[in-house]
């Protein structure tokens, strides 16, 4: 299509314009599906995969809606009831899609917010009342604000519902349908899921008029640009191997199936020279936000994360996805494989499995539609260095700058460990990690052996909240809010986040996780 090509869909001038300065001038396919129903005012359901540029598929039509001419009109902000809803499943995906929005709002004199727990109301509350135009939320700290008499929905204009289907997994669906109970029953609706079944569909019925559905792409099959493989390992051999990948020139996303192994997974990678930091919902709000910003600058080479980031978390070239356990079931599995191989680039997706997992696997692949290759592996194997190819790079913790060590835990923070955990400053580069990389309670063990080998990071207390504040929209997972434990991972500058405002930045897609939270 020309440079022209969202113009010609229908997209303001001002905006196709601006898209294109920022070198945004083709439609993915779910943008050139639905922009022309949604610029009309029609009620949508787009199905795609996360990454398929849904967010721009419906910031545009918000922005056209609210700033027809391509201003938006005068005096028509109005304290505590924003004229445009996003309800997002979490915290990172809110931010991603302000920082998509920032750019384009502010040439159109258009202003947002992002409202999420897990960090201080006042903010959030006095952006309410000085008047938002568009408001970007998890719902459940909307729902306390709205409780509050902070907000309230009833000038909205135009609600979108992105990642329905992560919100339904979250336990998320019943505050969304209180929330649409509270917006102009006239007015548009917008929803966006990878997938369409269950409490989903009943969404669709319910609140959605007469909506025209798109589908780019089939959301439950694989990337055609992957290279599947799955690993056997013995388990003593099962963290050579992966410090061996994830030690390469590849930039990598290491998922595990719990918090508590996320958080001992990179504790032992970093203790073992491989620079790593954690993501999982008992991090507070700040450090994940450092987390990320270390892995998008290149400060930390090695995302180890839960679920969480299966989701929405967008960071360019990332190369390779290890699966250090295997996914519960395969819609997790296209999920997290979907991290890689985004905007055309290629990518490789690694599964470790054990012998006694062989048929778990097997079944998970053939639902995901996956037919990889499986080879039984150990250190040394020519095939580590065919997936990986190049020289492994390993830097002790006490050559490494203060901000990329892990900061230290807080007390409890681990789902499985009880007790305090062990310090980062603790973890020399000359210790050596347990071969089942935290396969228990027990692999919380301190994973280096000199006292005092890194500095700690000086990171302040996480998000702490005040007693009585709203909940975070972290939700109840049986494991500490993320307001009560400290930052507990490694660290990233802050000027990463701060770049965020940019459009360049702005091509981040869909997002992360939050803590499953039932109802309200």
């Amino acid at each position: 299509m020309s440079i022209n090509a969202f113009a010609a869909l229908g997209v303001p001038a001002s905006l196709a314009d601006l898209l294109a300065k920022a070198g945004i001038d083709t439609p993915t396919p779910i943008q050139a599906a639905t922009l022309p129903d949604s610029l009309a005012g029609r009620d949508l359901l787009g199905r795609g995969r996360t990454g398929s540029g849904k967010t721009y598929a419906f910031l545009l039509p918000i922005l056209a809606r609210l700033a027809p001419n391509g201003v938006a009109p005068r005096n028509a902000r109005t304290p505590r009831a924003p004229r445009a809803l996003i309800v997002v499943p979490t915290r990172e995906l809110a931010v991603q899609i302000e920082a998509a929005l920032t750019p384009l709002a502010r040439l159109a004199g258009l202003n947002s917010l992002t409202i999420f727990g897990g960090v201080g109301q006042s903010p959030q509350v006095r952006a309410l009342r000085a008047g938002v135009d568009i408001v970007i939320a998890c719902p459940g700290r909307l729902e306390d604000l709205i409780g509050q008499g902070e907000c309230r929905l009833d000038r909205v204009e135009v609600t979108v519902l992105d990642e329905a289907d992560h919100m339904s997994d979250l336990g998320f669906l019943p505050a969304v349908r209180r929330l649409l109970e509270l917006t102009p029953a006239s007015g548009q609706r917008l929803l966006f899921s990878a997938t369409l079944d269950g409490a989903v569909t009943v969404i669709v019925k319910r609140y959605l008029r007469n909506p025209v559905t798109h589908e780019a792409d089939s959301p439950e099959s694989a990337t055609p640009d992957v290279e599947h493989h799955v690993l056997q390992v013995d388990s003593e051999q099962r963290m050579p191997v992966l410090v061996d990948l994830t030690s390469g020139s590849r930039r990598s996303v290491v998922f595990t199936r719990t918090k508590h192994r996320a958080k001992t997974l990179a504790r032992k990678l970093n203790a073992l020279g491989v620079s790593s930091v954690e993501l999982h919902g008992n991090l507070a709000q700040n450090a994940r936000t450092r987390n990320l910003a270390a892995f998008h600058s290149g400060e930390a080479s090695t995302l180890v994360a839960t679920d969480i980031a299966a989701r929405g978390i967008h960071v360019d070239d990332v190369e390779l996805v290890i699966h250090a356990d295997p996914p519960s079931e395969f819609k997790a599995y296209v999920h997290r494989s979907g991290r890689t191989a985004r905007a055309g680039a290629k990518g490789t997706v690694i599964t470790l499995m054990e012998r006694e997992q062989a048929a778990e696997v097997r079944a998970l692949v053939r639902a995901a539609g996956i037919r990889p290759t499986t080879t039984s592996v150990g250190l040394g194997h020519p095939l580590l260095s065919e997936l990986v190819p190049g020289e492994r790079r390993l830097v002790p913790v006490s050559a490494r700058p203060a901000e990329t060590v892990a900061a230290p835990e807080g007390r409890g923070s681990g789902t499985g460990g009880g007790g305090r955990g062990a310090r980062s400053g603790r973890s020399g580069s000359g210790g050596s990690a347990s071969p089942s990389a935290g396969s228990g309670r027990g692999g919380a063990a301190r994973s280096g052996g000199t006292r005092g080998s890194a500095p700690r990071s000086g990171a302040p207390r996480a998000g702490g909240s005040a007693p009585g504040a709203p909940r975070s929209d972290a939700g109840r997972s049986g494991a500490p809010r993320s307001g009560s434990a400290r930052s507990g991972s490694a660290g990233g500058q802050r000027s990463g986040a701060a770049r965020a405002g940019s459009l360049s930045a702005a091509r981040m897609s869909e997002q992360s996780g939050g803590r499953r939270r039932s109802g309200r």
